[in-house]
């Protein structure tokens, strides 16, 4: 088994954590040391019968698995146990059920839960066979393949249906960035673990409003600002929804349509929970889900998020100029991370005074759109103006400029 995959007493604590959130109680827990997956129950018959055990002595109704389950594990652990089975990846697709708000994210929700639904749906026609209590029942066996292939492709059309709706968002994002980049609008995205503290962050730094619970996935669905970084810069900050160890595949294709913005962002702030213990194996979890995505080159900061429940005299990581502790909750650091952004992003920036003859004043209403203008003055001969421009406005305003003084001037 991939390490990655393994259990230990930490990812036990977060599905239960998960757990929690989905509005469940746990009774228990059973951790297992095993090399390979057992195949028909993935942990073997000693295990089912201590589990059973377990469940049988505190009277649960639900077993929820850390790892992904195949839908014959599913099943044949159903049986063995006699309750309800759950995987992890259908513990996390239930949370966000409940946590989508949007039309997008109850798309991506759903188009994730079909995709995970189908291939377990045999399990779901069992109860034919246990009718008459033979494998193969005669007067059954019809009904219940034909009932099965029926609901393949009604899921498969719903599927399909929602993979053009998606795609339909997609194009309208696609517009829309065009339209951001056609007006030199830099894009900062939050990224980070599930509770690392994005939407506090976001509240921090544009009053969104966005509640912020201290539990995994309270927000999944994007939300996007402005933020004056200062007299020159204006950004575009979106927050995004949580990454987790192990977050289903299925989730991840469905939420491609806002995830993709990421390998569109000028910058990215990777926010960390640094006074979680295990924020080192988080951060990497988030920097493989970066790379999975394409995003991998996009600038970043990293941004060491609750310093204030950080004693003064724990270090908390190497410094460097891409790092920045703050708390979003209180409000410490929040200067230093504004300068560090505008430093990133000037990088691409000039500020320049351009002469503008009286017959190219149209010229200057693009660049009331298109930069930061800070001085017009109309001389007798021209028009000079004083802005921040990008460098698709600098490239094509080459000709008139007359200067260019340090950005920070």
């Amino acid at each position: 088994m991939d390490p990655a995959e393994r259990s230990t007493e930490e990812s036990l604590d977060e599905l239960e954590a998960l757990l929690e959130t989905a509005g469940g109680v746990s009774c228990g827990r059973v951790l297992q040391n095993r090399a390979t997956p057992e195949p028909r129950t993935f942990i073997g018959e000693g295990k089912v019968r201590e589990l059973k055990a377990l469940i049988d002595a505190e009277g649960c109704t639900l077993a929820v698995f850390d790892n992904e389950l195949s839908p014959s594990q599913m099943r044949a652990l159903e049986e063995d146990l006699g309750v309800r089975v759950l995987d992890r990846s259908g513990l996390i697709l239930d949370i966000f059920a409940q946590r989508a708000r949007t039309r997008e994210g109850r798309l991506q929700v759903e188009l994730a839960q079909y995709n995970y639904l189908l291939p377990r749906l045999t399990g779901m026609w069992t109860h034919l066979e246990r009718q008459a209590g033979t494998s193969q029942p005669i007067g059954t066996r019809g009904p219940g393949e034909t009932q099965l292939e029926t609901d393949r492709r009604h899921i498969r059309r719903k599927i399909a249906k929602l993979e053009e709706e998606l795609e339909a968002v997609r194009q309208v994002r696609s517009t829309q960035r065009r339209r951001r980049e056609k007006n030199g609008v830099p894009v900062v995205a939050l990224v980070g673990y599930t509770n690392a503290g994005k939407s506090t962050l976001l509240n921090r730094l544009t009053d969104a409003g966005i509640p912020a619970v201290n539990r995994l996935f309270d927000t999944l669905d994007t939300t996007t600002r402005r933020l004056k970084i200062s007299d020159t810069l204006e950004v575009l900050i979106s927050d995004t929804v949580g990454f987790i160890r192990k977050l289903p595949h299925h989730l991840v294709e469905a939420f491609k349509a806002t995830l993709e913005e990421l390998t569109y962002a000028d910058l990215l702030i990777h926010v960390i929970d640094a006074s979680n213990p295990g924020w080192r194996q988080q951060a990497a979890v988030v920097e493989s889900l970066i790379t999975s995505l394409g995003a991998a080159g996009t600038p970043r900061l990293e941004v060491y998020n609750k310093s204030d429940l950080i004693s003064d005299n724990e270090p908390l990581h190497p410094r460097s100029d891409d790092m920045v502790d703050i708390s979003a909750k209180t409000g410490a650091g929040i200067d230093t991370l504004l300068k560090k952004i505008e430093q990133r992003l000037s990088k691409t920036r000039r500020r320049v005074v351009l002469r503008l003859p009286y017959d190219k004043g149209g010229t200057l209403d693009a660049l009331h759109r298109e930069a930061a203008v800070s001085r017009v003055d109309y001389l007798d001969d021209c028009i000079e103006v004083e802005a921040v421009v990008n460098p698709d406005t600098y490239g094509r305003l080459r000709g008139f400029v007359a200067g260019e003084p340090a950005l920070n001037a």
